[in-house]
């Protein structure tokens, strides 16, 4: 089977017992960059010596069907530099061609920068949706952005310290200057750091330079200020068009914030 393991995004003490043990035990390892893993090894303290193949973003189209071959005669290893393979990283190209095989995918849990940075965001967690890197040209981010202007969930973003300044004045342009917004710095690392402040005192603190590996963490729109009586109406005209009662509340609640189950109830009591 192929087997996707996380490895520590900077702290060697977050490396799982499962994790050692794969390493361990393992015959064939395809790697992000093969000597990021052997530093890895010698790290952990891994004598054993397996089979390092190599697995980035340049080949993985060709490898793939490779891997997917080997992987019927025994396990394979999958890691990236940092954290969880597919997540940002190479692999999602080897599991969807494993899935389309018939090849058994199975996964190794640990370290992940998304999730640390949400959790010590102090921003909702309840939902949320990862986008990634920001697009490297000016244009393209600002677009990017714009189309994110109604998003209502938590958004993490990756981001390099060259170009995090740049990102947080376009998304103060964009989403909102008093939009909060939390800089998650070296996570797990010596010099950790989570810097909270409105977009535009992000940009102007982040100005004069900032380095390492960085994560932000954006606050969702606000809901729109929409009455209840008007949410309801909202309802009602989904029901009218086909949309079933519970699914027109769920929707409607969704961009309102209001509840539910009390947009349920409402318009049932209209509707009766």
């Amino acid at each position: 089977m192929i087997i996707l393991a996380a490895t520590p995004i900077g702290n060697l003490g977050d490396a799982s017992r499962r994790l050692v043990e794969a390493l361990e035990s393992a015959t064939v390892i395809a790697a992000e960059d093969t000597r990021t893993t052997q530093r890895l090894l010698a790290g952990l303290g891994v004598v054993n010596r397996p089979r390092l193949i190599a697995l980035h973003d340049h080949n993985e189209k060709e490898r793939a069907g490779e891997l997917v071959a080997l992987a019927r005669e025994q396990d394979i290893l999958v890691l990236s530099d940092a954290g969880m393979p597919t997540v940002s990283d190479p692999g999602y190209g080897l599991v969807a061609a494993a899935a389309a095989a018939g090849v058994a995918v199975s996964v190794i849990p640990g370290p992940s920068a998304v999730l640390a940075a949400l959790a010590v965001s102090g921003l909702p967690t309840d939902r949320f949706t990862f986008e990634g890197f920001l697009p490297r040209k000016p244009g393209d981010r600002r677009a990017a952005l714009r189309a994110l202007a109604t998003e209502r969930r938590t958004m993490v973003f990756f981001e390099s310290a060259t170009r995090v300044a740049a990102s947080l004045t376009d998304i103060a342009a964009a989403l909102g200057a008093e939009r909060r917004v939390a800089l998650c710095r070296e996570l797990t690392k010596l010099y950790e750091e989570v810097v909270r402040g409105t977009a535009a005192s992000l940009a102007e603190w982040a100005a004069d330079g900032v380095r390492g590996e960085l994560v932000l963490v954006v606050e969702g729109a606000p809901a729109a200020q929409i009455s209840f009586p008007d949410a309801v109406t909202q309802v009602l005209e989904l029901v009218r068009t086909g949309t079933r009662l519970k699914d027109a509340a769920g929707e409607v609640s969704g961009h309102t914030g209001h509840s539910s189950r009390e947009l349920y109830q409402a318009a049932l009591a209209v509707k009766n």
